[in-house]
């Protein structure tokens, strides 16, 4: 009797995929042909959120951008009316040249209000101009996935951006 040992023939036949042809080679393209499947599977669930991180990531930056855009024109706004001669118009215009400069595509939806402040100084207190100005925002693929999940919300309505500057005023 020879002393090598055999495997009963069950064992073996046990880790062979029955569509392979029992060598690695055959084994490995098996076992990577059964997984395709599931990377396909993965990627189908695992991309539509990848997509909306990055276009989140995209919407909110362009959010802040145009906050940035309604905060100097705010600004803006406030060194005209600080002025001894300037009138609400010649505010409103400066904010409105100001938006459109900054290519934001609904300036002329802007609401500019200027009103009367005081404000804190060393001896006391000191008339200002207040500034504000109100910018509805549109998400550009935000607001439409939102009414698709769910149809008839609000929750893809323009948002209100709201800037507001105050300086002293000149004449005093």
């Amino acid at each position: 009797m020879s002393s090598v040992r055999r495997l009963p023939t069950s064992n073996v036949m046990a880790w062979i995929h029955p569509r392979s042809n029992g060598s690695a080679r055959g084994r490995a393209l098996t076992r990577w042909a059964d997984q395709s499947g599931q990377a396909l599977l993965e990627a189908a669930f695992t991309l539509p959120i990848i997509l909306l991180i990055a276009v989140g990531i995209l919407e909110f930056g362009r959010a802040f951008q145009t906050w940035q855009v309604v905060t100097n024109a705010a600004r803006e706004g406030a060194r005209i009316a600080i002025l001894p001669s300037s009138t609400t118009t010649d505010v409103q215009n400066r904010v409105t040249t100001y938006l459109q400069g900054g290519a934001l595509d609904n300036y002329q939806n802007a609401t500019v209000s200027v009103n009367p402040g005081t404000i804190a100084v060393s001896t006391g207190t000191a008339a200002s101009s207040v500034v504000t100005v109100n910018y509805p925002f549109s998400f550009l693929v935000l607001n439409p996935v939102a009414n698709l999940v769910v149809n008839g919300s609000t929750a893809g309505t323009p948002i209100t951006l709201t800037a507001a500057a105050e300086m002293r005023n000149e004449a005093q």
